[in-house]
């Protein structure tokens, strides 16, 4: 498994207009709807056009689904995905206010640029597509941790010398102990891209053979004791820290906080192979972090144009009321104007897991799959804060990234704990006016969603629980943008709750996505005990986050053609 970038925003779609008027981008016609002409909240949702039908119909234009579909367009196949909102791209598209661009989602990324067996899986889905994503480059964020505050910098040396300066010889000793153990694992992690994986048999040609060789002599390199350490890639990431008898407070809080950023959860429920591919990103020679110029609604114009030029479709504000079951098999949708769309070949759900078991018909779902899903235990959800303000009295050098942690003994992931901020228009200015900037902070997958269900969202008493939960994040912005920001300079000001996020992402309890520990469980596969029936997503495997969730859609798309078709587009790739 290969994890080049990493995503520590969460999905979420713009907010509700009872918080600010949302308007549409001005530079982005991610995709037209069917009718041919751009979406618009002022007219009727479309229908489908005469073809009311595909070889593979894709619910939800996440990264997955448009990865999934992208790479089914490149295929020669006949796509078509459905999307409930009037743009596509999910919780990673970008929206207008005021003439400020906010990400809605994801804004920490590497590995864009990357080519070859070791790329990013979203960067080798954009390079079979034909598309690239010019981006600024950076090496640092912010940190403001009990012990300190100071620039966390990515590189081999020089957190060790954050360490050294901010914490202290033991820290780096063991920070060193860290890195001397699990990089040269960084090489088996990396051997088996997730682009050679399908769901048949036929991964033992695309993956197996193709790839055993560079796996071999990646473990052959390493020794008999790397060797042995390669045994524990799919294993919990916290059995390395304590088989190496790391004891330093911060250096393991440092680790959890970057598997919690990473996965929704700590050092003990995340895989190592993961992790290893993470630090292995970070911390060589000459690495660095991207942000797509124009914000990440680049990324999900960059996947539907590769989709479009191959032939696939996308529907917009066409909402899946149903997934269709006929004689035991998926064979289409229906949406919620009562318009039935035909699936030849097979239904792809970019949904969550939950989400995806409420559209089918209890009596074709087998019990024991039931109560799987619903056994499942949830990442929470989020509080997220958007702002458009002026830059005047702001130092110069702000950077784009900041990370807030109260209080190391509550854990990096108790509620109301760490906030992370963004100010994308640090590297993009065009997502501001001149002399303004746009702002993201939110808590991580900590906010609980039993505190906010069952409110009315119209009410004093969600209101009043919105502006007081909101305060952490307030607070953590003027902590990291200092004197010179006030909130009476905001132009713009938008609160999102756990609710906001269940209702504009359609996801179940508003939640970031499974919290599967990989000590106790696995993420599912993408095939269904309904034939024809497939999933990508943060709910399937590899799991949560960018690069996991565009490795699943092109696990999907590889799983439904031929091995030939397969292996083609790997020789094309170059991997």
């Amino acid at each position: 498994m290969a994890f080049g970038a990493l995503s520590i925003i969460p999905r979420f779609q713009h907010f509700p207009s009872s918080l600010t008027k949302i308007v549409p981008p001005k530079t982005s016609i991610f995709a037209q709807v069917s009718n041919g002409r751009p979406p618009s909240t002022n007219t009727p949702p479309p229908s489908i056009p005469a073809r009311s039908e595909a070889d593979v119909v894709v619910i939800g234009s996440g990264i997955g689904g448009l990865c999934c579909a992208g790479l089914l367009a490149r295929y020669e196949q006949d796509v078509l995905v459905l999307e409930s909102h009037d743009q596509p791209g999910g919780a990673a598209h970008a929206f207008e206010v005021k003439g400020f661009t906010f990400d809605s989602g994801p804004s920490l990324f590497s590995g864009f640029q990357s080519r070859g067996l070791q790329a990013n899986p979203l960067a080798q889905v954009l390079d079979a597509l034909g598309e690239t994503i010019p981006c600024a480059k950076y090496d640092s964020w912010m940190v403001y941790a009990p012990e300190a505050e100071f620039l966390s910098r990515i590189g081999p040396t020089e957190f060790l010398k954050d360490l050294e300066k901010y914490v202290g010889a033991n820290a780096v000793q063991e920070w060193k102990k860290l890195l001397d153990a699990i990089l040269p694992l960084s090489a088996a992690a990396m051997a088996l891209p997730p682009l050679s994986i399908r769901g048949d048999l036929g991964v033992v040609s695309t993956a197996g053979a193709r790839y055993a060789p560079s796996l071999l002599k990646s473990f052959a390199e390493m020794g008999p004791q790397g060797a042995f350490g390669a045994t524990k890639l799919l294993r919990p990431f916290s059995d390395i820290v304590d088989s190496l008898g790391l004891k330093d407070p911060f250096v393991r809080n440092w680790v959890d906080l970057l598997a919690f950023l990473l996965a929704g959860v700590k050092s003990n429920g995340i895989l190592s192979a993961e992790m290893i591919y993470m630090f292995a990103e970070w911390y060589k020679p000459g690495c660095v972090l991207e942000y797509p110029l124009h914000g990440s609604g680049a990324i999900i114009e960059a996947l539907v144009r590769g989709i479009q030029k191959h032939g696939g479709r996308i529907s917009l504000r066409s909402h899946v009321e149903k997934i269709v079951v006929e004689n035991g098999r998926a064979v289409g949708v229906r949406l919620r104007s009562g318009q039935f769309i035909r699936a030849k070949k097979a239904v792809v759900s970019n949904a969550s897991m939950w989400d995806t078991l409420d559209m089918l018909p209890g009596e074709s779902v087998p019990k024991a799959y039931q109560d799987r899903i619903k056994s499942t235990p949830q990442c929470e959800s989020f509080m997220h804060l958007h702002l458009g303000f002026d830059a005047e009295g702001l130092q110069e050098d702000l950077g784009i990234h900041h990370i807030v942690v109260n209080d190391w003994k509550r854990g990096v992931d108790a509620d109301q704990n760490v906030v992370l901020i963004s100010v994308p228009s640090v590297l993009s200015p065009d997502l501001a006016p001149p002399g303004k900037h746009v702002l993201h902070a939110y808590t991580p997958g900590t906010e609980p969603f039993d505190l906010w269900k069952g409110l009315d969202r119209r009410s004093d008493e969600y209101k009043k629980l919105k502006a007081e939960r909101a305060e952490v994040m307030w607070k953590a912005v003027e902590r990291a943008l200092g004197t010179g920001f006030s909130r009476e300079k905001c132009e713009v000001q938008m609160v999102g709750t756990p609710l906001t996020h269940q209702r504009f992402l359609r996801r179940n309890r508003g939640t970031y996505g499974p919290a599967i520990q990989a000590s106790k469980g696995s993420f599912p596969g993408h095939s269904t005990p309904i034939p024809q029936l497939y999933c990508c997503g943060d709910s399937t495997f590899p799991g949560i986050g960018v690069p996991a969730v565009a490795a699943s859609g092109a696990i999907v798309a590889n799983s439904l053609v031929s091995v030939s078709k397969h292996s083609q587009l790997l020789d094309a790739i170059g991997i």
